[in-house]
Order: structure tokens, then C-alpha cells, then sequence
């Protein structure tokens, strides 16, 4: 929070400015600093770190940002580039193990806690739940009588960041790879336009000239979408104001003699934290009323009081935090002045997760924003390597892609309203299946007021607006006896009537509101060696016919999983999930031949998608569509150009649900008539709405089906995800030699299906877990690790009402994952006993969806 000195001098000499580079990195706080250093250390040589601010601390957030690091995180993308930048900067020499606690004032935050637990567990780190004594043992100024209890690591520590940026910089000029531009405004980045493809990055303009440049890497914190927006780009975030002060002096801090003595307190339900900072104790807080800051506001160095990221203290705002202090640590704050203070800026984006990977509307020009102190040297690491290698080997990015907006939250709008909500949840406590409140109804399907009228309980995904369980099927619950969830933490998000709607479709028919999907044509005299080059399964298929198929990384991790349909001779739709259409969109766009022989066309807009399943879906359909709806006529895995009472549509027979059915497009003008009739076909039939509920968890776990981002990630092979099929196609594809070789060495893990034997805790409560990537353990109670260093953790979680049977999917090690194999899952800090199945428990030979 203070200024860092690191006894570095001025440069005496200004280098010049080259007039090309390989790489220019903007901003040369941790981020940028890191980038340079693991880019040299991968053998990049011609390298550019820009500042417009004076080295060593140039004025952005790495200069006052509170440098402690706490390492368990619920997200496994945070929590591994948190270990990792705390392995740097222990080989660096600059990080301190102090020690950590986070303190529980109320039950709900003691029940946070032992999920803090499960979550640390998972990762390898050491920690414990300690008593009031306990903590106040470890941190005597803490008031034991004001908490319940506290989750202690003592992995966390406090680093320094600029000597670290310095170090690692410092080796990159020694190397002579590096030229480093102190006190160099970029004033503008030059793009090259190209024909059918998206623009690459092409040179920087800065105060001091041009530079022709290969890739730009946007490091500079607060400022990169002002940064991004000089090519064209987006960089979804905003600077916004955090809290700190520092009191002091403290005779108890003073007379440690340490920076550091105690362990760092987080008083996770005032949403604050405490640590020694020397003979003083810094008080910084997440509870103030969200304080955003346009980037165009942040005053220049010359304007900045002290730095420009450092702004004005704004008392009014942290005088409550300031009492919940003095009620924590008491005595010990008594008559003690406020030596500093600051509104210090840190970068927060729609989704508080990192903005990271190559720009979705410009190739070569790199992101690697909303980057914490905590994250900085392992982000670094990530970003050389997916430059190096075409994508990261340290982990799946998948969470913090910065391609993964849509256009509506790249917009100011959405990114404000989303930060605001999220900002007073850094400390909270957030659920897995957590729904947004604000920027909500961007999307809807145009039969939206037809599923409102029935009670749907709508969660969103990208924009879209999907029914998850219609409160008109509570009847279902009574008819199916399905029982509710004891605990209120199980039952959050969730309500038993998805798993009646789940044993009503497989019984009878359930109409799905898949309008959420993504769908892409693309066509054109060379579209079939263009998707070869994408896919690993064959797309030179014959009219009518469609394939599953993965897209890999280059070096053969999974990067996507959808379907095709082969509409034409020369035309092929892309369907995918909603989740994940944006990435795909980009991926997709990116690889288009630079001849003009392939067109690409978002029909997400334009097209709706409804599904219908079940025992009597093909009565229904058969009623109102005009061709033969027998297997026969329309087998497994086709599509035709239909007539549906009037309505053109597209219709492909496929399942994940496991049930015989039909995903049916439309357009969106034509939607509401398309469901309308389906309805009224199906009314005697009793097929009902069904949420998403079914489809993306219930149905698809019975049937072993796996989904991107979850089950499947850049981290693990199709051999491992079960994705394999008997042969490989000859056509060359992005990633098939490293398939083959996975193939020819054989899966280190397995994805597996794994079920609950007795799922009452130690008070005989059941309970039901969330896919919180929580760990699954040996009988002995030991962790799991493969021999390439990945952990087993849920990845999937749900009920298999038509099983009985609660479902959990996790890669297993191969000694581990032969069905009835026992182990245990740790859930809220309490072990269950649990069973290696077999993958598709329901309906394994596929008899009924082929039926």
C-alpha cells in the first residue's frame, strides 16, 4: 500500500526505441513484467516492455495494492494461478510466509469455512478451522468474543511485486532480449486490415515513434480497455476504488520488528481485512458502496497527488468499516491516527474473473488485464505460453478467455452494473449455481411470455434467459414422490421439481426451450476442408447427416465439443452451447481461409431452437411435422428441411437427455407459433415444459454425457474424456498429432461416473454436492493425483432420478477408475463414501433414444 523502494537507480541512459519488435508489452507493473520474463525464458527474443510511467514503480496498482497472498480460492483456474505466482515469487526471494486466517462471525460463515476447507483440500494447501482461542492464539489484537471460529492456512504470504517485476525484467535486458521504455506513452496501435479475416495488430505508436511489432500484450491494469480501444478491441473491465488505510504506530506491531509478524486476518462478514504492515496495521475493505472510475478519469502522473491508481480517501465511505475494526481488534486501535489513506484503483470485470488470451476482434493483439497481485507472475506465465505454444500448458484459461463476452457485456452498460453487484461479493459467499440480478432480460426466446405464464424460474446464461423448472409441474413432485433437499445450501438454486420434470420426461415427453443455443452456418466452395482442419471427427459426411465432434488445442487438449449438420453440399451448421458461443464464434472466425472460400454466419438471432423428448416425442412430432417420423424414415443423427403446422424448420433427431427426440429450429419470427403447436400436439399426450434443469444436469449426467468447460477442458485429452472413437480420419486437423500420440501412450486419467453410497452427514443429514470441484479421496482419505500432477475433483454433480442414485463425474487415475472401485468425496469438510461406475448408467446401449 506505501510506496515499495527497491534500491534500484534511475536509468541513466534512455535506450532508444527500436523500429521493430517481435513483442511489445504495454504496462510494466507485475503483469507486464512477468509476461517479458517467462516470453524470454521460452526463448522470444526482440522484445519491447512499454511504461509510461518512471521505473521501478511506474504508478499503476502493483505500486499500492495490498501484496498479500491468501492461496485457497473455490475456482480451480484462480486457485492454480495463485499457486504458481506464489512458487515465483518464493524463487524470486521476495515472498514472507506469514500465515492466514479468515475469521467466521456468523453459522453460515463457519459452514463457508469447512467448504474453504474442502476447496484447500483439493489443492494441496495446508490449513485448519480453529476455535475463538485458537485465533486469538495465533492474532492476539482479534476479539475472540466477537467470532465463532476461523479457517487458518499457513501457506499465506506477503510478497513484494516490484522487486519482483524488477527482477524479472532486469534478466530479460541482461539477456539482451528486452529493451524497456520508462516514461513512453503508447499513443496509438495500427492494425492490418485483411480480406475475409478479422484485422492483426500491427504496429505501436508511441511518444517517441513507431514500432512494427509481430503480437502487443496489453499489461497496463486500469487503463487496457482505453488501450484496447486504439486497435479497434475490447478489454471488458472497470477501474474501480478499493479502500485501504494504514494506523499506526502500534507498540505491539512495532516491537516484532518484523514487516510481518502476525498472521493476515480477513474479516470475511465485514468484508474486510486486517494486516502488520511494520508498526502499523492496514485496514482495507470490500464493504463500501461500489466506487467506479472511468478509465478516461484516472489523472495523469503529473496530475496524481501521489500515483495516478492511488485517489483522493474518501472518509464517508470507510467510516463503518472503521468502527467494524476498532470492534475487532479493540484496545489495540485505541487513540491510534490514520497515517495514509487511499482510494486505491484495482481493475473489476462483468464476471470477476481475468481478461486473458488474444482479442476477439484483432489477431496477435493479446490481453492480460484484471490481473490481482496474487495471480500476477502465474497470468504472466499463462500468457507466454499460449503466445509460445497457441495455448497455455500451465491450465485450461476456459474461465478467463477473454473472448468468451458476447457484444451486449463488452458494452459499458452491462460492465458497470455487473461490477457494481459483485464488488461487495469478494469476501461474500458466493454459490456455485449463484444467478445474477442485475443486466438481466437481454435475451429471451420469442415464446418467453408463454413459458413466464407457466412459472418458469428463469437462470442465465450469456444474456439468455432459460427456463430452469416451471413451478407448473409442482404437481409432478407429488406424482413422482420426490423429496426436497434438507439442507437450505443444497437446495439453493435448485427445487425438486427439476427431478419430477426429469421422470415425467422419461415417461412421458418434455418440451425443452433451447432458443439459448448458438448457431453458426458456414459455407462456400472450400467449407469441408475448413472444418476438417477444425474437427477431429469426420464433417465429409452425406447430406442430411450430423457429427458430435471435440476441437482441439494444438497440442491436443480439448477446446470445444458441439455438432454439425450437413445441410448441403457446401453448407454446414454449427451448433454449440450457449455458454461457450462466443469462444467458438471467435475460434471459428479466426480460421477462415484468407481466399473468401468459406462464409461464416451468426444465425444465433435470427434462429430459436425447442427440443422435445422422451417416449412420446415422435407421436407428438409425427402429428404435426410433414415427413415420417419413424426411426426408419428419420434414424438417429439426421436432419431435414421440414414444414411444422405451416412453420418451416430445421429438425435434427439427437439426445442429451437420452431419449428419443428432436432438437427443432425456426426462425425467431416464427417461434412462438412453432411452440404453440407443439404444445397443443402434445397437450393429450401430457407432454409438459421441462427445464434446462433436465437437460444440462439430470438427463445428460444418467447418460455419461460430458460438458465443455466442466468435464471437458484444454487440460485433458478425448482419450482421457472418453471422446475416442475406434479410428483416427486421415485429414489433418489442429491438434491430431498430439491426439495420436495420446492415443498411442495410452490415458493417465479417466473421466468417470462415481455414485454417493450413503449421503448422510455425521448428524444423519443428507446432502448433495454442488460441483464445487470438490476432491474425491482414497479410502485412506488421501489425495489423488495423476501422474501428470491433476488433481480428482467433481466435475459434474447432480441427481440420477431415474437411477436413484446421486452422480458425481471426476478424472480418476487408471488404478482408480475400474467400476466398484471404493474412495470417498470430501463435501463441506465431512467424507461420503462413494463408487466408481460404470460411465452411462441409464439406458447404456442407447435403445430407447434410437427407439
Amino acid at each position: 500500500m506505501t510506496e515499495v523502494t527497491t534500491g534500484e537507480a534511475p536509468h541513466s541512459t534512455i535506450p532508444e526505441q527500436p523500429a521493430r519488435a517481435r513483442i511489445a508489452v504495454i504496462g510494466a507493473g507485475i503483469v507486464g513484467n512477468s509476461v517479458v520474463g517467462h516470453l524470454a525464458k521460452l526463448g522470444w527474443t526482440d522484445l519491447v516492455l512499454i511504461d509510461k510511467g518512471p521505473l521501478p514503480n511506474p504508478g499503476g496498482s502493483t505500486g499500492h495494492a495490498s501484496n498479500f497472498i491468501f492461496p485457497t480460492d473455490h475456482h480451480r483456474e484462480i486457485a492454480l494461478l495463485t499457486l504458481e505466482s506464489q512458487r515465483q515469487y518464493a524463487a524470486l526471494g521476495v515472498n514472507i510466509r506469514c500465515g492466514g486466517i479468515e475469521l467466521a462471525r456468523s453459522r453460515e460463515r463457519m459452514e463457508e469455512l469447512r467448504r474453504r476447507m474442502t476447496s484447500a483440500r483439493t489443492w494441496g494447501i495446508e490449513a485448519q478451522l480453529l476455535t475463538p482461542d485458537q485465533v486469538v492464539a495465533r492474532a492476539p489484537f482479534v476479539n475472540g468474543e466477537a467470532i465463532l471460529g476461523g479457517f487458518y492456512t499457513p501457506a499465506a504470504s506477503v510478497v513484494d511485486p516490484v522487486q519482483a517485476g524488477t527482477i524479472l525484467r532486469e534478466r530479460a535486458e541482461a539477456e539482451g532480449v528486452l529493451t524497456v521504455l520508462e516514461n513512453t506513452e503508447v499513443l496509438g496501435l495500427e492494425v492490418e486490415p485483411r480480406p475475409f479475416r478479422r484485422p492483426a495488430i500491427g504496429a505501436v505508436v508511441t511518444s517517441r515513434g513507431t514500432i512494427e511489432v509481430e503480437h502487443v500484450v496489453i499489461a497496463c491494469g486500469v487503463w487496457s480497455p482505453r488501450v484496447a480501444a486504439m486497435a479497434g478491441a475490447t478489454i471488458p473491465l472497470t477501474p474501480a476504488v478499493h479502500q485501504m488505510v494504514d494506523l499506526g504506530p502500534i507498540d505491539l506491531l512495532r516491537e516484532t520488528g518484523n514487516e510481518i509478524a502476525f498472521p493476515i486476518v480477513r474479516d470475511m462478514d465485514t468484508f474486510m481485512y486486517e494486516r502488520q504492515r511494520h508498526d502499523a496495521m492496514e485496514i482495507g475493505s470490500y464493504a463500501h458502496e461500489p466506487i467506479l472510475v472511468p478509465p478516461d478519469d484516472i489523472p495523469s502522473l503529473a496530475e496524481a497527488e501521489r500515483t495516478p491508481t492511488e485517489m483522493p480517501f474518501t472518509a464517508k465511505h470507510f467510516a463503518p468499516q472503521l468502527e467494524h475494526a476498532r470492534d475487532l481488534m479493540g484496545e489495540l486501535l485505541t487513540g491510534v491516527p490514520v497515517r495514509y489513506a487511499v482510494n486505491g484503483l484495482l481493475s473489476l470485470t462483468p464476471d470477476a474473473q481475468q481478461v486473458l488470451g488474444e482479442t476477439a476482434e484483432v489477431e496477435r493483439l493479446w490481453s492480460a488485464a484484471s490481473v490481482w497481485i496474487k495471480e500476477g507472475p502465474g497470468s504472466g506465465r499463462l500468457i507466454a505460453e499460449w503466445i509460445t505454444y497457441g495455448y497455455p500448458r500451465l491450465c485450461d484459461p476456459h474461465g478467463s478467455d477473454v473472448t468468451r463476452f458476447q457484444p451486449h457485456e463488452r458494452t459499458q452498460r452491462h460492465i458497470r452494473e455487473r461490477c457494481r453487484e459483485h464488488f461487495n461479493k469478494t469476501y461474500g459467499i458466493v454459490h456455485p449455481r449463484e444467478q445474477w440480478e442485475s443486466a438481466r432480460d437481454v435475451h429471451r426466446a420469442p415464446f418467453h411470455d408463454r413459458t413466464a405464464a407457466l412459472g418458469a424460474e428463469y437462470h442465465e446464461a450469456r444474456g439468455w434467459e432459460r427456463p430452469q423448472w416451471y413451478a407448473s409441474n409442482q404437481d409432478l413432485v407429488a406424482r413422482y414422490g420426490v423429496s426436497d433437499r434438507p439442507c437450505e445450501w443444497d437446495r439453493r438454486w435448485w427445487s425438486p421439481i427439476i427431478d419430477a420434470e426429469h421422470l415425467h420426461l422419461r415417461e412421458k415427453a418434455g418440451i425443452v426451450d433451447l432458443s439459448a443455443f448458438q448457431i453458426f452456418d458456414v459455407s462456400g466452395p472450400g467449407v469441408v476442408p475448413y472444418l476438417e482442419r477444425l474437427t477431429v471427427n469426420r464433417c465429409d459426411c452425406p447430406v442430411g447427416r450430423s457429427i458430435y465432434t471435440p476441437l482441439l488445442t494444438p497440442e491436443g487438449g480439448i477446446r470445444a465439443d458441439l455438432t454439425i449438420l450437413r445441410l448441403a453440399h457446401d453448407r454446414f451448421r454449427i451448433v454449440t452451447g450457449a455458454l461457450d458461443g462466443a469462444r467458438d464464434r471467435v475460434w471459428f472466425e479466426r480460421h477462415l481461409p484468407g481466399d473468401g472460400s468459406v462464409q461464416f454466419a451468426d444465425r444465433s438471432a435470427t434462429l430459436c431452437t425447442i427440443g422435445v423428448w422422451g417416449p412420446r416425442a415422435e407421436s407428438l412430432v409425427a402429428r404435426i411435422a410433414d415427413v415420417p417420423c419413424t426411426q426408419e424414415a428419420f434414424p438417429y443423427g439426421s436432419g431435414r428441411e421440414v414444414v411444422i403446422d405451416g412453420n418451416r424448420a430445421t429438425m435434427l433427431r439427437i439426445s442429451y437427455v437420452g431419449e428419443n427426440g428432436w432438437e427443432i429450429y425456426a426462425p425467431m419470427s416464427r417461434g412462438t407459433e412453432l411452440w404453440d403447436a407443439i404444445r397443443e400436439a402434445g397437450h393429450d399426450l401430457d407432454a409438459r415444459p421441462v427445464g434446462v434443469g433436465v437437460y444440462g444436469t439430470t438427463g445428460r449426467l444418467e447418460k455419461g454425457y460430458a460438458m465443455m468447460g466442466a468435464d471437458l477442458t484444454s487440460e485433458y485429452s478425448p482419450v482421457e474424456a472418453g471422446l475416442a472413437r475406434p479410428g483416427v480420419k486421415k485429414a489433418d486437423f489442429i491438434g491430431k498429432a498430439a491426439y495420436l500420440k495420446a492415443r498411442a501412450e495410452g490415458p493417465a486419467a479417466k473421466l468417470c461416473m462415481l455414485t454417493i453410497d450413503d449421503p448422510a452427514d455425521g448428524s444423519g443429514t443428507p446432502r448433495f454436492p454442488t460441483a464445487g470441484s470438490e476432491p474425491i479421496l482414497t479410502r485412506a482419505g488421501e489425495r489423488i493425483v495423476d501422474a501428470r500432477g491433476r488433481e480428482s475433483r467433481v466435475t459434474s454433480a447432480g441427481m440420477g432420478p431415474s437411477v436413484g442414485k446421486y452422480l458425481l463425474m471426476a478424472y480418476l487415475p487408471i488404478e482408480h477408475a475400474t467400476p466398484g472401485d471404493r474412495l470417498q468425496l470430501l463435501y463441506m469438510n465431512e467424507r461420503f463414501p462413494v463408487t466408481v461406475a460404470r460411465r452411462a448408467l441409464f439406458d447404456p446401449g442407447n435403445a430407447r433414444m434410437k427407439a
